[in-house]
């Protein structure tokens, strides 16, 4: 503490926390395409072919797949662009963000 005058300041110490992380999750139906949602997981998701074959087989297999992990703003909007990009498409796949 350093004291100025009468009044004393103290050191105001800033803690430094990462942002809270959401998952986009990904949730099967029996009309989207495995084509289609690799097509998004390639897209708005940037996996490699492999990497997306490997969570749309889960989503496929376990009725929800975790397509990423981002900070709030960014999961919202994946979530918004899968969505869109479904309808847009004919289909009603779901993406909806989970607190990681």
């Amino acid at each position: 503490m350093t004291e100025t005058g009468d009044a004393i300041k103290e050191r105001i110490r800033t803690e430094k926390r990462d942002p809270t992380l959401y998952k986009v999750v990904l949730l099967n139906d029996d009309y989207t395409t495995m084509e289609f949602v690799i097509h998004v997981l390639e897209e708005v998701f940037q996996k490699s072919p492999a990497e997306a074959y490997q969570i749309m087989m889960h989503v496929h297999v376990n009725g929800r797949g975790i397509a990423g992990v981002y900070p709030w703003e960014v999961a919202e909007t994946k979530a918004e662009t899968v969505i869109t990009m479904a309808r847009d498409a004919g289909f009603p796949l779901k993406a909806v963000t989970e607190e990681a």
